[in-house]
């Protein structure tokens, strides 16, 4: 089917407040634990004893972003990104070629995430998810108990990879002292050519994280996927009693099951369902309405971040890689998060579009998209 038509059936203008606010909630985690924990110092710096140097106050936010975020937010968008993946596929089912059409998205968003991976910041997200993404696609037409058996084999899969060991290669502990000295120095004060030589050799010591996540990034993305189908993120209104049920027990839940050692990772899913399930509840509040631009731009904020945050800690930049304590780095979050906020309120008042959410779909199409939003639209 020629693409003019599947543009008019995909249903894009269809949006769901409570989704898009979801997604724009999760993105102030992701920014936080990237921002944190990620470009003020190495990845490997978690791995180090805490440094009896580090304030009070920095410690604080340090918990903070440990126990709230880490791990949480990441799995509400691999949630959220599992959700869109049946939406997709489901109005794309009109052109009589979902799979193609879907399969031209992920390529596209692959190509976005290896150019992010391998040229701006190797802390990327969207490689892994494109890849996963291609993986699912043959689920999506499943029956919706087929789903939740996939769904629970990998949480299965994951929960053990948690306990056992399985011979996924890890550093020893003196590698973390000196790759964490090295990489202080060379993201500080390394022009880009030094940097991007050293992010890339970082990525064979990182795949042992994503070899590890990925079994529950896979089952996450079904479980949105059977949160679509169900209807219970269709019509979150009519599901009030369920996603209060999955609030409570998760938070209570996950809060108890992240301070077993062997069972954290499964805990932090856990706690991320509630979060999710607790957002969606309280969506239909307009307070929280404020954070749907965010979430309609989700994507072309969360480059937008690794841009400007590059451009704070890198060499080539600021260089204060390494050099600032969690609570200005906290701080600076939010005053970016804010001006993320306004920002795309204005342009979705302008456009229809992100502009990175727009080159996605003109080059999944192969045509460009319409962009500017009709007068009768802003009325």
């Amino acid at each position: 089917m020629h693409s003019t038509t599947a543009r008019a059936v995909d249903g894009q203008g269809e949006r769901i407040d409570a989704i898009d606010i979801l997604r724009g909630v999760a993105l102030f985690g992701v920014l936080m634990v990237n921002l944190v924990s990620e470009f003020r110092v190495s990845i490997f710096q978690q791995f180090l004893p805490p440094d009896p140097a580090t304030g009070v106050l920095d410690g604080w936010i340090e918990t903070l972003v440990r126990a709230g975020f880490e791990m949480k937010a990441f799995a509400v968008f691999s949630l959220l990104f599992g959700l869109g993946l049946a939406v997709q596929f489901e109005r794309l089912a009109r052109t009589g070629r979902p799979r193609y059409w879907l399969t031209r998205r992920l390529a596209v968003l692959l190509v976005f995430g290896l150019v992010h991976l391998l040229l701006i910041w190797n802390g990327d997200i969207l490689t892994e998810y494109a890849l996963g993404g291609l993986l699912v696609l043959p689920l999506l037409a499943a029956p919706v108990w087929a789903l939740a058996v996939a769904a629970a084999c990998l949480f299965a899969l994951y929960a053990y990879i948690g306990m056992v060991p399985v011979g996924i290669p890890w550093p020893e502990a003196a590698w973390f002292q000196q790759h964490v000295a090295l990489a202080n120095q060379v993201y500080a004060t390394g022009g880009y050519a030094e940097i991007h030589r050293f992010s890339i050799d970082e990525l064979a010591n990182l795949l042992p994280l994503h070899i590890y996540i990925f079994p529950r990034t896979l089952a996450l993305f079904l479980l949105g996927a059977l949160a679509w189908r169900t209807g219970v993120a269709r019509k979150p209104e009519q599901h009030r009693r369920l996603l209060a049920a999955i609030a409570v027990a998760g938070i209570a839940g996950g809060a108890a099951l992240s301070t077993v050692e062997t069972a954290a990772g499964m805990g932090q899913t856990v706690l991320a369902t509630g979060y999710a399930a607790t957002v969606l509840l309280l969506a239909q509040r307009r307070m929280l309405h404020v954070f749907a631009p965010l979430g309609r731009m989700a994507f072309t904020n969360y480059i937008a971040q690794s841009l400007i945050f590059g451009v704070i800690f890198f060499g080539y930049g600021l260089g204060q890689f390494g050099r600032l304590g969690a609570a200005p780095v906290f701080l600076l979050g939010l005053v970016v998060y804010a001006a993320q906020m306004t920002a795309s309120a204005w342009w979705l008042r302008h456009y229809r579009y992100g502009p990175l959410e727009w080159l996605w779909r003109t080059l999944m199409y192969g045509a460009v998209q319409p962009m500017r939003v009709a007068l009768r639209e802003k009325d």
